[in-house]
């Protein structure tokens, strides 16, 4: 059952859109919410944050704080008509007008890294700066799954100059394995499917 802090927070979040000045009644004033949130933010603890809590997290199922290997994807979204033009483009493939998130996760699905572009930039062309990042703040990361969308030069690109595997999964019927189970139902089948042995 949610608490009421809980509900509030999410209702906050989804109908709100998270404006300040509309913080919910047991938060405290917005004001020195935002001061606060701003000082983290600048000098980079949000960050920080983020990433002691998924180290946590992973101790807890059993895994080393730091992940040795990672998921690539990238999921097309719709966006109000007040974002900027500039930074919309059009998806053909699924249709959809807006922007493109390329998302890095560990598999437990605890997010690494995210890039926001235009719908129309392609899945290689943002990997490459994705990537570079992802090994630039995971250095034991050293495998990275991806779906059919990452094929080509993407694979020796990420060998030859990140020292980076670039695992591309099978495709099962109409859907990669990646966009359609789960982070660790794919790890799992991927070790069972190849010679990998990922230590956890």
């Amino acid at each position: 059952m949610c608490t009421s802090f809980e509900e509030s927070s999410t209702s906050y979040l989804v109908a709100r859109g998270i404006s300040w000045q509309a913080m919910p009644a047991d938060f405290p004033d917005w004001a020195p919410v935002y001061a606060f949130f701003r000082r983290w933010r600048e000098h980079g603890l949000i960050a920080e944050f983020h990433d002691r809590l998924r180290g946590k997290a992973r101790e807890r199922e059993g895994r080393e704080a730091e992940p040795t290997a990672g998921i690539i994807e990238a999921r097309s979204v719709r966006v109000a008509a007040m974002v900027l033009a500039v930074s919309r483009g059009y998806y053909g493939g699924k249709k959809v007008p807006g922007r493109k998130r390329h998302i890095m996760a560990d598999t437990l699905d605890l997010l690494l890294t995210v890039a926001v572009t235009a719908a129309n930039i392609g899945y290689r062309d943002a990997a490459a700066g994705l990537l570079t990042r992802l090994r630039r703040l995971h250095h034991d990361i050293t495998l990275v799954w991806a779906d059919g969308g990452y094929t080509g030069s993407l694979v020796d690109w990420c060998r030859n100059k990140l020292a980076l595997t670039l695992e591309i999964a099978k495709r099962t019927g109409r859907h990669s394995a990646l966009g359609h189970r789960s982070p660790v139902e794919f790890e799992r089948q991927a070790i069972t499917s190849s010679s990998l042995n990922l230590a956890p």
